[in-house]
Order: C-alpha cells, then sequence, then structure tokens
C-alpha cells in the first residue's frame, strides 16, 4: 500500500449475511504518519462484487480539498442483492492509494 509511513488505511464493516448495518472507511495515522501534511484532495469510494467479482454497485465519494491527516466516510446501511465482497479505497488526486474488501459469504 502506498500510504506514508505509521498510516493504515482501515474498513470496518458490521451486519449479518447480506445485511449491513454499519461501514466506515479512513485512515489511521500514528507516529511519523502524523506529522505529514495529510491527505490533500481524497476520496474513499465504497464497491461491492458478486462471487465472480463482477462489480455491481459503487458509491463514490466526495473529493475534499483540505488536506486532513485522518480522512474518513461512513456509508448508509445496505441491504445486498448477492453474496460476495464489500470494499472501500481511497483515491488522493485522483490515484486509488490503498483500498480493503470484506467477504460476504453464508
Amino acid at each position: 500500500m502506498k500510504v506514508p509511513t505509521g498510516c493504515m488505511f482501515t474498513h470496518i464493516i458490521r451486519g449479518d449475511g447480506k445485511s449491513i448495518t454499519y461501514q466506515n472507511a479512513g485512515v489511521d495515522s500514528g507516529f511519523v504518519g502524523a506529522l505529514n501534511a495529510g491527505f490533500c484532495n481524497w476520496r474513499i469510494d465504497f464497491t461491492y462484487a458478486n462471487t465472480d467479482n463482477k462489480i455491481y454497485r459503487t458509491s463514490r465519494g466526495k473529493t475534499h480539498t483540505e488536506c486532513k491527516i485522518n480522512p474518513m466516510r461512513d456509508h448508509a446501511p445496505q441491504k445486498l442483492p448477492r453474496y460476495g465482497k464489500a470494499c472501500a479505497q481511497i483515491y488522493v488526486n485522483g490515484v486509488r492509494r490503498a483500498g480493503q474488501c470484506h467477504h460476504i459469504t453464508k
């Protein structure tokens, strides 16, 4: 992952089966990572794919022009139509910097 030293991209998901009750993604910065200028022109997207890895839904986040050390985005509860995976990605200046997925299975 191309994130500054001391930073970690996290994706939290809660729910049961195909029902997602809570979802959040963001950057946790500590130590050296907290000393940098932060992430500028960032956005966080959420994507959902089926078991064949075909993306069927994308929630593109707003691009934030301010610089933040700890960018974060919550996402509304979701009722997924199929099993597969739920992912979050962070983009900085339009370039994907990191991502994390959770497999949604029976």
